[in-house]
């Protein structure tokens, strides 16, 4: 397997990594589509890492910090889908895992666009069940909330 070679997207990151990161979004998220303003609100407030495999562009992952009295964080591992099966979806996970437990998060989460079968088979082959399925405003296409049991965060 490939060591993915990471890179934070932070408030201070340039509009080349903004652009790369919303890229991956984007395209897994077609229902959901950021603007680079977007992209760049939540590299402040959300810890935000773009990945790449011999130098090119292969996933990207959301860790939002632990929230409420339950401190839940969310945890989005992201793969384009010409670089899944190799294990680069497993390292973000971990990284992002890893950074939720690293900033207090007593619960764990994530999210998946129904429409996302290779993401939602990865959440739940994690562990992950299904709280909610629900549509945004505008969207025709549910969501699913996943929670991690809590003997496993």
């Amino acid at each position: 397997m490939t060591d993915l070679a990471i890179k934070s997207v932070d408030g201070a990151a340039s509009d080349e990594e903004l652009e790369a990161w919303r890229h991956v979004h984007n395209t897994i998220i077609p229902t959901h589509l950021l603007s680079l303003d977007d992209v760049r609100e939540r590299a402040v407030r959300n810890h935000l890492e773009l990945a790449y495999a011999d130098g090119v562009l292969v996933g990207n992952s959301t860790v939002r910090p632990p929230e409420g009295d339950t401190a839940t964080a969310t945890v989005i591992a992201r793969v384009l889908a010409e670089h899944r099966r190799r294990g680069f979806g497993e390292q973000l996970y971990e990284r992002a895992l890893r950074r939720a437990r690293e900033l207090g998060a007593g619960v764990i989460e994530t999210c998946v666009l129904e429409a996302n079968a290779d993401g939602l088979r990865f959440a739940l082959g994690h562990g992950f069940v299904e709280t909610e399925r629900y549509l945004l405003d505008g969207d025709t296409i549910p969501w699913i909330d996943l929670r991690l049991p809590e003997a496993a965060v």
